[in-house]
């Protein structure tokens, strides 16, 4: 699917549409809604990004798969503690996954999920949704694979909407919402491709 592509279901274009704006889907109990942000946390693709020291053992442990538990990833993510992940949003994942835009980016040891990274793949943006991990440090993983795979395929944005001190330790950084959109519309004329 190319952005924008006028023969694309019209939820689908709908969607991609609010997403390229700036917006992202929660549901935060009161249903779900869009919602934008001033702040915006961006995953840095550059030498800003580290790996803790610590988990730099881990990543042999690992081996990573692009969509093979698209399903999977969803229901991890969705059963986090603290999620925004509703029965609705399972439901629009699934669509955009089927349209080729959500992805997900997984960590697998010992022939099982072990944790990964929900997102969607707009030009060279990545909008992480979210993450979640079943073993210890797979979605740490996850996070250091996928910048890797995105540098490699020429992504210029990796969204991860807001900033936490988990996020932090990986040199993530905020800038403000007019910054975020003019980076993000200059990712979306990218021909880029995540898979």
């Amino acid at each position: 699917m190319t952005l924008f592509d006028p023969n694309v279901d019209p939820l689908v274009a709908e969607l991609v549409r609010g997403y390229a704006a700036g917006a992202f889907l929660m549901d935060n109990g009161d249903g779900l809604r869009w919602y934008t942000s001033r702040r915006r946390a961006l995953v840095p693709l550059d030498d800003r990004f580290h790996a803790p020291t610590s988990l730099r053992r881990a990543l042999p442990k690992f081996e990573v798969r692009i969509d093979a538990d698209f399903e999977g990833v969803v229901e991890g993510c969705a059963r986090r503690e603290e999620t925004w992940i509703s029965d609705e949003l399972r439901g629009i994942y699934r669509l955009l996954h089927a349209a080729g835009v959500a992805h997900s980016y997984e960590t697998w040891r010992d022939g099982e999920l072990a944790g990964g990274v929900l997102g969607l793949a707009l030009g060279g943006a990545f909008i992480g949704e979210s993450m979640f991990h079943a073993r210890t440090d797979a979605s740490k993983v996850a996070l250091v694979r996928l910048v890797e795979h995105l540098r490699a395929r020429s992504f210029t944005v990796f969204d991860a909407q807001i900033q936490n001190p988990h996020l932090a330790r990986f040199g993530t950084f905020e800038v403000s919402e007019k910054e975020y959109l003019r980076t993000l519309r200059e990712a979306l004329t990218s021909a880029a491709t995540f898979v």
